[in-house]
């Protein structure tokens, strides 16, 4: 009882003797300084608020499905084929019914057939053998021993210098990549940046760059400049979610770098860098972006 009555005193003496001290000791400028550098909590840096994504409109959504046509995600090798064949059945049709020449309308029907074996024929697995595509405008659309797989198809219509390649991963179709003849354009307008333009108006802000804007809910579109190797712009439409599952795939499984096959480039070269050849086709791109060329 006694230790505890003398703590008890020494504690209040000690404060009635230091607290002018104390005070006075606190009241100095860099004492206080530095009490209040000792306890001010560093603040944290504020993050960058992410930009909302700018919204799409109806007629965004509508051009985006029109860029898919009748093809959807998921489909197999066999499906797009069968989609494709009914596409030509209808065109050819419409062509047929226009002539009564008999020896002419066989001979559509041969050149549909043709066309048709020739988009079969394109078909290729990218099985880690070299192909005539490792060198060429899709060069960087596709790596080997990944289960990935390609269709292309050349849409013609009217002249246009136009391909569609269908890449599919584990045979479900996830992407397909459209090439543009830039020659379609004035020549003041073939510029990446008023292509740009046209695709921002036509499928919504941020389609170009590294990282286009993706969109929940409807098909991504990314528009990219192929114009200093090959003369084309260039549309890919993909799905966000299986996009990724590729991508990730890849990251895990691929170890070796492509390596440029100077020869296959040189003759790739020659044939304008656009890979195998194939006959033409139908259904431009054209036709959706056309009508924004002549407001612009």
């Amino acid at each position: 009882m006694l230790r505890t009555r003398t703590f008890t005193y020494l504690l209040a003496l000690a404060v009635s003797t230091a607290g002018v001290t104390v005070a006075a000791h606190l009241a100095d400028p860099h004492v206080a300084a530095a009490k209040a550098k000792k306890k001010a909590k560093p603040k944290k840096a504020k993050a960058p608020k992410e930009k909302p994504a700018p919204k799409l409109t109806a007629e965004h959504k509508k051009a985006r499905e029109e860029l898919m046509g009748p093809f959807k995600f998921g489909m197999t090798k066999d499906d797009v084929l069968a989609t494709m064949q009914k596409q030509l059945d209808e065109k050819y049709a419409e062509v047929i019914a226009e002539t009564a020449d008999v020896y002419q309308q066989d001979k559509l029907r041969k050149e549909k057939k043709a066309e048709l074996k020739r988009v079969k024929k394109s078909f290729v697995k990218f099985e880690g053998k070299k192909t005539g595509w490792d060198v060429s405008v899709i060069d960087d659309q596709f790596e080997h021993k990944t289960n990935e797989s390609m269709l292309v198809y050349w849409e013609n219509q009217g002249g246009k210098n136009q391909r569609r390649f269908f890449f599919f991963y584990e045979d479900s179709l996830y992407k397909m990549f459209i090439t543009l003849d830039a020659a379609q354009f004035p020549e003041d307008q073939q510029t990446f940046e008023f292509f740009t333009q046209l695709a921002d108006g036509k499928f919504g802000p941020g389609t170009a760059g590294e990282k286009p804007v993706e969109y929940d809910g409807v098909p991504s579109v990314h528009a990219t400049d192929r114009t200093k190797d090959y003369k084309v712009f260039a549309l890919a439409i993909y799905d966000r979610a299986k996009n990724k599952e590729v991508l990730a795939y890849r990251a895990d499984n691929v170890k070796e770098e492509k390596e440029d096959n100077a020869i296959i480039n040189s003759v790739l070269e020659k044939d304008g860098g656009m890979g195998p050849d194939i006959d033409q086709g139908s259904g431009t791109v054209d036709e959706i972006i056309g009508k924004d060329k002549k407001s612009k």
